[in-house]
């Protein structure tokens, strides 16, 4: 997972500064301990790697054993990794390590009930950029876990045309044009998704044949369903905005390719474990 090792170093920078005084206070040089994480609610369990790669970071002499990997269905009271090592080492990395799998479980955990709901349905549900600055690669990749698919990685790996652009170009035609002839000019080989409010909007873009992929925006499940009967297989088709637990099966019954939910990562609750030493 390439920038994985700049996060790390990063936020061990942060946290721990000129030195973890209270560990070094307290807990004698030569002290080994064995340590495990439990979780205190049930979910899906996201961070497993990462967390193996910190506590390597912070002391190459502790030893990790998995007893749940990524991915896995877990209960309340199961216990997902054990530690081995130095003590000063195991308490310095115990936050970032928390930290970092409770906010990835949370989020694999929604996106697994998402996907769920759907199941059967052929429908891809999608995270957004609506990311944690600085630790995008790790909400994406908790989103993956828990069953989910990354849509665009940031600015540079497609062109994703929403209303402002449209607003700000003039008009679909003028946004949708500009965007092919640049792509041309640029020699870049980038999907063209455009973002559409009403039936006029996704007449106009169809219109324009650019287009690889439609995004309907706050479309109700019955203008979806009418728009994806008019789109008639011509172009992907994704739905965003709205989209709950409640209504988002009725949505992938319209015949959607994919549905995005920003609320994957900018609202998923984290999920719940601590770190214990059992020796």
């Amino acid at each position: 997972m390439t920038g994985i090792a700049a996060i790390i170093r990063s936020a061990l920078r942060e946290d721990i500064g000129e030195g973890d005084h209270t560990t070094l206070a307290t807990i004698p040089l030569f002290r080994k301990a064995v340590a495990e994480i439990m979780v205190k609610e049930n979910g899906i369990i996201a961070g497993i790697a990462l967390a193996g790669r910190i506590f390597k970071t912070v002391d190459r002499k502790i030893k990790v054993r998995v007893l749940k990997k990524d991915g896995a269905a877990v209960k309340k009271g199961d216990n997902i990794i054990r530690i081995y090592g130095p003590a000063r080492s195991i308490l310095t990395a115990e936050r970032l390590v928390l930290n970092c799998m409770q906010k990835m479980s949370g989020i694999a955990t929604a996106t697994h009930r998402l996907v769920q709901k759907v199941k059967g349905t052929g429908v891809k549900i999608l995270d957004t950029r609506k990311t944690t600055p600085g630790i995008r690669i790790l909400e994406k990749e908790a989103v993956r876990i828990g069953g989910g698919y990354n849509h665009r990685s940031g600015l540079y790996d497609m062109i994703l045309i929403k209303d402002n652009h449209v607003d700000m170009a003039g008009g679909i035609a003028k946004a949708l044009e500009p965007a092919q002839r640049y792509l041309i000019r640029k020699r870049k080989k980038l999907k063209i998704e455009i973002e559409v409010r009403n039936m006029r909007e996704l007449r106009e873009a169809l219109q324009c044949k650019i287009a690889d992929r439609i995004l309907l925006d706050n479309f109700s499940v019955s203008g979806v369903r009418k728009a994806v009967k008019y789109i008639a297989g011509r172009v992907e088709t994704e739905v965003s905005g709205g989209i709950t637990e409640k209504n988002i099966l009725l949505y992938a019954k319209c015949g959607v390719d994919f549905i995005s939910v920003g609320a994957l990562t900018h609202s998923a609750k984290a999920m719940d474990m601590n770190l214990q030493v059992v020796k």
